[in-house]
């Protein structure tokens, strides 16, 4: 296999840029993921996008924050400013489980190690960059900043935090996906702005300090937030702040957002980015990825976040599912920016051309994987459109939900010469493929693309998310009743049978949501085992900071009605909800039958327990495996020994 030059790569060392030629570096970034030079990984993305406008650009990867930092100092002051982004995950959920145990590794680390990157990381590298360059701008973006950008609750320390870059002591945060205002301030220095001055560009924030004015922009309205502080002494007001946040994010015409911070700071939060055009999107996707990660990695072992997307195709940005519990809407946005054909057909002939490309593409998709193309009718509705959820509660019937394009574009993918089989692994939203909550089927557009999906993209099985069998739960999340969820099983059950096919469909379900009561779970548990379902896809609910449901877990009422809601939050509480889903558990019979009896739910425990099914279930949702431990890890300890 031909070694490809280290110069393909964006630059980790000073050795590596003296054989770019340079002599001085334009920006630094310093990011808390390994670097992985492919579209699926935001620091490659924003490294590229600065390369595109012409300015030399570092990576520090991973940088030691306890040592005499000198990978913070080894690029030295940059001519511009440094970006920092904790990864592609907030740094709290890539190191703790929702039991706020500490994960032992790390997917987006070379062999998985854990322990290359701090607890709050976008603070800790901003902090440390301030001490060494006092004088050189800060700019934070990610998914860790953009979802801190204002008052947030923070589930690891069980407190209410300021903004980021409150805490960080950042100069300016790009919140979103950053293309858009990255190039746009990118141009602005370009032509000699000064960093300090450029806080009218849309999608970012900043702080003002005492006595500073609101810079002028005669197209913005203002709104002012409760004060951080009013939020410390009252949840109500953190609920109410929440509410405008999520409205004015999802607003193609939204208002500039100020919120006070103590006695001296005025954070500040520009409007949005209308969402991407294709060409715009495009652009992103087709600048000059190596796809694979940086060759330092190679005796350190594989990056297992790389290794699971390496031969996938991303087809579109956003979800305007809205989920309660769900971060892609408010971090991506709930409108769709789809890539056009030609520029995923190029990936895909990337890919198709890896060496170690056998023919299987193992994901064509996205947040959600059928939303591809999906926009409004008449775009000037969606215009002053403020709700949160395009299909909660009902599919807006404004919203174009044709799956004709892409069920179209799988066949283009399916009849590429070197392409044995696509898989959709992204998961579907089912609830748009009912004819009875989606009337948009006329043409059959909707049973073209399941059958399509069914019997040429499925690897044995296909995932959706119900989350739940409680309508009243389901509301609070934001997803359709469960009800559906039948519907939909029962035609996927007439393709298998059309076709032959035996093909798991993997329910994923939440314990422990903001709504949701013990007997809730009890009756999850026994609709389910109805069904012929063993669950083993769950999670607990974990709170993520500006999510619906975080705020309920916190102020204990909805943002929107300020009325009281239930949470379960204590780790017993929890616990208690999360072991109804493995019912079939012999160690847990005797705890279901008291706990129901207790309940005077009798009928439920028989349910439950009066006729357990073997291991062999039919629909078994998931075959548990010999070990949880993942199979790369496993290679890697037997090595170990």
């Amino acid at each position: 296999m031909e070694q490809r030059p280290i110069t393909d790569w964006l630059p980790l060392t000073m050795k590596e840029v003296k054989k770019r030629g340079w002599e001085e570096i334009d920006v630094v970034l310093i990011s808390g993921d390994a670097y992985v030079d492919h579209p699926s990984f935001g620091t490659a993305v924003i490294g590229r996008i600065i390369e595109d406008e012409g300015f030399k650009v570092a990576i520090v990867a991973q940088p030691n924050w306890q040592d005499d930092l000198r990978d913070f100092k080894k690029f030295g002051k940059p001519k511009y400013f440094f970006g920092v982004t904790a990864g592609c995950m907030d740094s709290m959920v890539n190191h703790y489980t929702a039991n706020k145990r500490l994960r032992s590794t790390d997917a987006y680390t070379a062999g998985g190690e854990a322990g290359f990157r701090p607890d709050y990381a976008t603070s800790t590298y901003t902090k440390i960059l301030k001490e060494l360059y006092p004088d050189v701008p800060v700019l934070i973006g990610g998914i860790e900043a953009s979802l801190r950008r204002v008052t947030h609750y923070d589930y690891w320390s069980d407190q209410l935090m300021p903004s980021i870059l409150a805490s960080s002591g950042a100069d300016m945060l790009v919140y979103g996906m950053g293309d858009q205002p990255l190039r746009e301030l990118l141009q602005l220095l370009k032509r000699g702005v000064p960093f300090d001055s450029l806080r009218t560009i849309k999608q970012t924030a900043f702080l003002l300090g005492s006595g500073e004015p609101l810079p002028k922009n005669k197209n913005w309205e203002t709104v002012e937030l409760a004060s951080h502080e009013d939020c410390l002494s009252d949840k109500l007001k953190y609920a109410a702040n929440f509410k405008v946040v999520e409205v004015e994010s999802n607003k193609w015409q939204a208002n500039r957002i100020v919120q006070q911070i103590g006695k001296t700071d005025t954070l500040v939060i520009n409007p949005p980015y209308k969402t991407m055009e294709e060409m715009e999107i495009d652009q992103s996707f087709d600048l000059p990825y190596t796809r694979l990660p940086h060759p330092k990695y190679k005796k350190r072992g594989d990056i297992p976040a790389f290794e699971m997307i390496k031969f996938s195709v991303n087809t579109h940005r956003g979800c305007f599912g809205g989920c309660s519990f769900c971060t892609i809407s408010a971090h991506q946005g709930k409108f769709i920016a789809s890539r056009s054909e030609a520029s995923i057909m190029r990936e895909v002939e990337q890919v198709a051309s890896d060496p170690s490309f056998k023919g299987y593409i193992s994901d064509i998709g996205g947040p959600s994987a059928n939303m591809y193309r999906m926009k409004g009718k008449d775009e000037e509705i969606c215009a002053k459109c403020s709700s949160p959820s395009c299909i909660h509660p009902v599919i807006c019937s404004n919203l174009d939900t044709n799956h004709s394009d892409m069920t179209a574009l799988y066949q283009k993918i399916d009849a590429h010469p070197k392409v044995k089989k696509a898989f959709v692994g992204s998961g579907i939203r089912y609830d748009l493929l009912v004819d009875d909550l989606n009337k948009n089927n006329e043409d059959g557009n909707h049973d073209q693309y399941i059958e399509q999906v069914v019997t040429r993209h499925v690897s044995g099985r296909l995932k959706v998310a119900p989350e739940h069998t409680s309508d009243a739960t389901l509301r609070i999340m934001r997803k359709p009743s469960f009800k559906h969820f039948h519907t939909f099983k029962e035609k996927y059950d007439r393709i298998q049978a059309k076709h032959g096919l035996k093909q798991q469909l993997i329910p994923y379900f939440i314990s422990s949501h903001p709504g949701c009561e013990e007997q809730d779970m009890a009756n999850l548990a026994a609709e389910t085992k109805e069904m012929g379902f063993q669950l083993e896809q769950v999670q607990d609910f974990t709170p993520t900071p500006m999510t619906v449901a975080t705020v309920i877990y916190y102020a204990g009422v909805h943002p929107y009605t300020l009325k009281p809601i239930f949470t379960a939050k204590t780790r017993e509480e929890k616990q208690r909800q999360h072991k109804f889903f493995f019912w079939y558990k012999r160690e847990n019979h005797q705890w279901i039958k008291q706990t129901l009896q207790k309940a005077k739910r009798p009928e439920l425990a028989e349910k439950l327990l009066g006729d357990t099914p073997s291991s062999k279930s039919k629909h078994r949702s998931h075959q548990k495996p010999k070990s949880n431990v993942p199979k790369w890890l496993a290679e890697k300890r037997k090595k170990r020994q």
